[in-house]
């Protein structure tokens, strides 16, 4: 390890240290009964939401994952995808927040398998069950790409152990999320959310400058056929730099394809736990006006500094995985060892702002709902805490063997994760809040319909190709809401409360 590396290290260890200082701090409130470690006694400011709800959302995907498919392809597969992602966050924020802040309240529920229990006044939790299963699944798998993406950037960086490296920040993410649960985590994410942003800016800044101004980048990216457009995309060769195939175009249903990224936030765990842990519905207002300007900032600059990469010398891949380093080698190149270091520590912000969270919402669908709810009813609070504890463990684990291979691109894994929550959870979140009429075993169907249909178009009709090759989401999501309302007109609710609850909470009187 040279002085460079030194200097790198550091810089990133005196970020985890105040990282550390915040889960310390917020320890003591966090471990006080399962409501405080979970949910954070529903305290979260309008401010902090926000930046929580999208730092522990754009993992590492944001700063690795989409400047290294923008930096492959082009524009098209980037620029729709972060538009779909844009739309699903302001609608997610203005649509769905106040009424589960509000439904959350009603029902006594401080996590989301919670929520979908108490909402249909379940005796035999079947679907709280269902849900806690199908977080745990793919929240292994989100778990996973995080620390993928830390094993890559500290082998990147360090020259070390892919392996090693993946050990260590799982470890590190594991010891953090031990100590102060949702309020700590969500606190650090404000802050690693303020890097995030601030890196990619800085990043994006210097780049443009070393490709010799913003329109010599344009003009250069402008020559490569299908790169710089957002109806057609980009064939490189694997085998020479900045040589491109003939364009392919980029058409209608590629373009609905991406746009449904957007769908998977009606899904996502880690962002409606934000929603309901605000500590006023009338401050979600400015939590999504932040939100959405946080997102837009972000994901353009990311996605520039892929296409700007184009333009720099030196930062030459011949894959979609190895480019997923050009955040890292454009710091290391670009800025001073210490600023590089900082600047790194913007993708580590991301990694563990993401991974805590997943390891947290997991730990909760196991301790809380299935030991606790299901099968050990008068578990004490020390009990509960303790099942969390070693339920992190098992998930970690369960997620370095995931991410074992270091050649899995970290926006691959991510997709998989993001169409399993957004089609199981996704459709039944909207149905539960908005449409009285839906039924309980129409939600137990519509879950377990959108999450064997992502398993099933992944890995049996995509692979066919042509119309058929769209992004899994979209299909499973269509299906998910279909077998709802399918299924409720077909059966009958069996408990007006649950009828009478509804119509408190759409007038507000919960």
């Amino acid at each position: 390890m040279n002085t460079e590396n030194i200097q790198h290290l550091l810089a990133m260890a005196l970020y985890m240290a105040a990282v550390v200082v915040i889960g310390v701090i917020f320890a003591r409130r966090a471990n006080k009964d399962a409501e405080s470690y979970f949910l954070g006694g529903r305290s979260l400011g309008p401010w902090v939401t926000a930046f929580s709800a999208e730092a522990s959302d754009m993992s590492g995907y944001l700063l690795m994952g989409l400047p290294g498919l923008a930096y492959w392809t082009g524009l098209a597969d980037a620029g729709w995808t972060c538009i779909g992602l844009a739309l699903g966050t302001y609608l997610n924020f203005l649509i769905v927040s106040k009424r589960l802040r509000r439904y959350s309240v009603a029902v006594n529920a401080f996590t989301v398998p919670d929520f979908f229990s108490h909402r249909f006044h379940e005796k035999k939790k079947v679907l709280m069950m269902v849900s806690s299963l199908t977080i745990i699944v793919f929240f292994s798998v989100y778990a996973a790409q995080c620390l993928s993406t830390c094993g890559k950037l500290f082998a990147n960086l360090f020259g070390l152990s892919y392996e090693g490296m993946m050990i260590v920040a799982a470890v590190f993410v594991l010891l953090y999320t031990f100590l102060g649960g949702f309020l700590a985590e969500s606190a650090s994410d404000f802050m690693q959310a303020v890097v995030m942003v601030s890196v990619l800016v800085l990043i994006l800044i210097l780049s443009v400058g070393e490709a010799g101004g913003f329109a010599a980048a344009m003009a250069n990216a402008k020559e490569y056929d299908g790169f710089f457009s957002l109806f057609a995309t980009a064939t490189p060769s694997t085998a020479e730099v900045n040589t491109f195939g003939e364009g392919k175009a980029y058409g209608v249903l590629s373009i609905a394809s991406c746009l449904a990224w957007g769908l998977g936030y009606f899904g996502m765990p880690q962002v409606l736990l934000r929603f309901m842990g605000i500590r006023s519905e009338k401050e979600l207002r400015l939590s999504r006006r932040v939100a959405i300007v946080w997102v837009v900032i972000s994901m353009a600059a990311a996605v520039l500094i892929g296409i700007v990469a184009r333009s720099v010398t030196g930062l030459d891949y011949l894959s979609n995985s190895d480019a997923e380093n050009v955040f890292i080698d454009a710091a290391t190149r670009f800025l001073p060892p210490v600023l590089a270091g900082f600047a790194c520590a913007g993708v580590l912000a991301a990694a563990i702002s993401s991974s805590d969270s997943y390891l947290l919402i997991s730990a909760s669908a196991v301790s809380q709902n299935i030991y606790r709810g299901i099968l050990k009813k008068n578990a004490t609070e020390k009990q509960v805490m303790w099942c969390t504890r070693i339920t992190l463990t098992v998930i970690t684990l369960i997620a370095m063997v995931i991410a074992w291979n270091s050649n899995s691109t970290i926006f691959g894994i991510t997709a998989f994760a993001w169409a399993g929550f957004g089609a199981a959870f996704g459709p039944l979140m909207l149905f539960s809040l908005f449409w009285k009429r839906i039924t309980y075993p129409a939600a137990i169907a519509g879950m377990i319909s959108g999450g064997a249909m992502v398993f099933f178009w992944r890995g049996v009709i995509k692979p066919l190709g042509g119309i058929w090759g769209i992004y899994e989401l979209l299909p499973a999501f269509i299906f998910s809401s279909l077998v709802i309302v399918a299924v409720s007109l077909c059966t009958k609710q069996t408990d007006a409360s649950i009828d009478a609850e509804f119509e408190r909470v759409k007038v507000g009187q919960a």
